[in-house]
């Protein structure tokens, strides 16, 4: 696999971290994951599996656990003797948190001066609000993520998941792997640096182009697109359809299957700028040749026509389709759990090296022995 041989110190927990060293162990590095003698917070939250976490399982694969009690100094002490022999070190601590332990990057780059080390914060490890606290939910709303979704006239939502840790711990994992990119015989003492509320505001993407352009943000526009219409979705006889009919194109077939490209000699409908400002009276044209038909009839008549469209999937529904499984998008790992615990499987697909379930999400301290035995 593409990190093979590669070690990964893991002081990370909760969500940001784990996901990102998760990356990491997928692609085959050996990632020990130091815990205190309570063990990462996600192992006592949501569903148990025979004594196991779900929520814990799904950030936690592929690793091996080794507890530490790092109050001490031979907690310390250990924990510097598997740093000096790893290629990377994670960690998610609130700054400073670090370097009062006497692991600054000065006094890591010390023990290994070949280190790659990623800090992954609220706010990043400088500027004024580098000591705050934060969560997801923090980083959600100072990024401007949370005001863009919702509706017009309405209060911002929130992302329903921690996008703002998940984004976070992919590009951690991105930096570091990158790091690594570098030939050893030229690589020297990297510290990386990852914001969760950086990461979010570089997803702002048209969002933010359209501020630099003209100064004005973009109206909220619920499920519709603030520069596309009509995108959105619409009711059908039997529950919703998804439609994005993101160019002038794909519109001009949707039209013709809804037996209405005279909308185009409209002066409202004729480009997409003018069907973004008379939007409802767009989206109130598309609907109502919407309403006599099924969800299901629709969406086989819009694809087969050329129009991106889908269903809207609860998770559970999600999780049973058809091309989800195909993708092999969940898996049920072997051993004690096996059939009882599912998990999320891999994204990247590749030809070869594709990644593998080497190991479960471990039991607290279950590999301690094993790793330190070999110190």
């Amino acid at each position: 696999m593409s990190l093979h041989g590669t070690r990964v110190i893991d002081l990370t927990r909760v969500i940001s971290g784990p996901f990102c060293t998760q990356q990491l162990a997928d692609l085959g590095a050996d990632v020990i994951k130091v815990e205190g003698p309570k063990g990462d917070p996600l192992r006592a939250q949501g569903s148990k599996i025979d004594g196991m976490s779900a929520y814990f399982a799904s950030f936690n694969r592929n690793k091996r656990s080794v507890v530490l009690d790092l109050r001490t100094p031979d907690g310390m002490a250990v924990l510097k003797k598997l740093i000096a022999g790893a290629d990377m070190l994670v960690e998610n601590f609130k700054p400073g948190t670090m370097a009062k332990m006497g692991l600054s990057d000065a006094d890591l780059e010390m023990l290994n001066p070949l280190l790659i080390v990623c800090h992954i914060s609220g706010f990043g490890q400088t500027g004024p609000y580098a000591a705050r606290p934060s969560f997801d939910f923090v980083a959600q709303a100072m990024s401007g993520f949370m005001w863009t979704n919702g509706e017009d006239g309405a209060p911002p939502l929130r992302s329903g998941l921690p996008i703002s840790d998940l984004v976070a711990g992919l590009y951690a994992a991105l930096g570091c792997t990158a790091a690594l990119a570098v030939p050893t015989e030229s690589r020297t003492f990297k510290s990386i640096d990852i914001a969760m509320t950086d990461s979010m505001v570089s997803m702002l993407a048209y969002m933010a182009t359209e501020v630099f352009a003209t100064g004005q943000a973009l109206p909220r526009v619920g499920n519709d697109h603030p520069l596309v219409a009509p995108y959105g979705l619409f009711e059908t006889s039997d529950g919703h359809v998804a439609i994005a009919a993101s160019n002038d194109q794909i519109v001009d077939r949707l039209f013709s299957l809804l037996d209405c490209r005279h909308l185009f000699d409209d002066p409202r409908f004729a480009t997409n700028d003018a069907r973004v400002r008379h939007r409802d009276e767009i989206r109130a044209e598309v609907q109502a040749r919407l309403e006599g038909r099924t969800t299901e009839s629709w969406l086989e008549r819009l694809n087969d026509a050329g129009v991106p469209a889908g269903p809207v999937l609860d998770v559970v529904a999600a999780l049973d389709d058809p091309q989800i499984r195909h993708r092999e998008m969940v898996m049920a790992p072997d051993g004690a759990r096996a059939g009882k615990m599912k998990i999320l499987g891999f994204p990247i697909k590749q030809s070869v090296d594709e990644p593998t379930l080497r190991r479960s999400a471990p039991e607290l301290g279950e590999h301690t022995e094993e790793v330190l035995c070999r110190l």
